[in-house]
């Protein structure tokens, strides 16, 4: 554990002045090449007969993943370059799920189970009227600024007091997943009004458009894949500005980052705002994907899934979270099915083969094979 929570080295980087290389730029063009034209011609044109067919069950998985790996990104962000590590993002990521699904929800109208104008869930606990929170969800716009504005305030007046008061290491890793834990158990009951265990489901449309349908389905993951890359190279900019400089000092020496004048509190602020805030968007675009949002993504093991992911694609590199995010969950997918008592196994085991055996993550150990395959074609 303690390699993999060691300073990761500095990441590769492109000349200065160039925010990526042309391989960066050419795996970025690839991606964008996938995401808007490759996926929809397998998936809309060509014959569910063909073995080219990409199936709808795999538009919505990736998707899914595509929606971890902006958490994952997110995560990097903090602890791979500023060294905050935090359990609990996935209350960000349920945050953002619920507001969007409380938008779905009331996009049903009298098309649930009891006709009636309030979601089932309400009917059902013979409520007669929204609950204040729910006086904008009728409206797209409104409930799309909350997303962001509600898990990035909350995620601002916590940051402030725990790094006013200098709350770091495991420490605050315990702090947050206090708090995701107890935001757990607050939605777990029936009288907030989030529909207690079961959450929101069957959702029909999205802006007056049927939600199930393969084109809403592939325009929903076109938004995500294209999400997912702008974030990249958001974080890719970011990092190489002052900025993110500072936040890679604070993570190596922020005693000395004080004594040269700066205040580590503004940086680490400003950076766990804007991770929480990327979380809860990528928790926006996974419920109507995948069809419901509950109170489990708040639980402990989702937090810890998400540091995870970084760990296992290489911290302080940006793409590595991704390639984790992708790797981790797509053994998921299959194990589940397969064998779905040993996935605990599964994942404990990939997390102590990564310790011990490559603490920079798959991104790190594939740099290091290819750095010493240099070094031998040049002996």
């Amino acid at each position: 554990m303690s390699a993999v929570l060691a300073s990761p080295p500095a990441a590769l980087a492109p000349p200065r002045g160039l925010l990526l290389g042309t391989k960066g730029w050419s795996g970025v063009m690839a991606a964008v090449i996938a995401i808007l034209v490759l996926a929809p011609v397998l998936n809309l044109m060509v014959p569910a007969g063909s073995a080219l067919h990409l199936s709808d069950y795999m538009v919505a998985l990736v998707g899914k993943i595509m929606c971890y790996a902006i958490c994952a990104l997110a995560m990097d962000l903090i602890w791979g370059y500023t060294g905050i590590l935090s359990l609990g993002h996935g209350l960000f990521f349920a945050l953002g799920g619920y507001g969007m699904g409380m938008y779905l929800m009331r996009q049903i109208g009298r098309d649930g189970n009891y006709k009636s104008d309030l979601p089932d869930f309400m009917v059902f606990l013979n409520w007669k009227e929204l609950p204040w929170h729910w006086a904008l969800s009728d409206s797209f716009v409104a409930q799309m600024l909350l997303v962001i504005l509600v898990p990035g305030l909350l995620a601002f007046v916590f940051g402030f007091f725990a790094f006013r008061s200098r709350i770091k290491g495991v420490y605050f890793s315990i702090i947050t997943q206090a708090m995701t834990y107890a935001a757990m158990l607050l939605f777990f009951r029936n009288e907030t009004g989030f529909g207690g265990n079961n959450g929101f489901t069957d959702f029909k449309r999205i802006l007056g458009i049927p939600i199930a349908t393969p084109s809403t389905r592939m325009v929903l993951f076109v938004i995500t894949g294209l999400t997912l890359v702008g974030f990249f190279l958001m974080a890719r900019w970011l990092v190489g500005t002052k900025f993110g400089r500072v936040l890679q000092a604070i993570r190596d020496a922020e005693n000395r980052v004080m004594f040269c004048g700066y205040n580590p509190l503004a940086y680490k602020l400003g950076i766990w705002t804007l991770s929480a805030v990327m979380c809860a968007i990528a928790g926006a675009l996974y419920v109507p994907q995948v069809g419901i949002i509950n109170p489990s993504e708040m639980s402990v093991p989702a937090g810890i899934e998400i540091a995870i992911w970084a760990a296992v694609g290489g911290r302080a590199t940006l793409v590595g979270p991704i390639i984790g995010a992708f790797f981790v969950n797509g053994v998921k997918s299959w194990l589940t099915v397969v064998a779905p008592e040993y996935w605990l196994y599964f994942l404990g085991a990939l997390f102590i083969a990564v310790t011990l055996f490559l603490p920079q993550g798959i991104v790190g150990g594939v740099r290091k094979l290819l750095g010493k395959n240099d070094q031998e074609t040049r002996a």
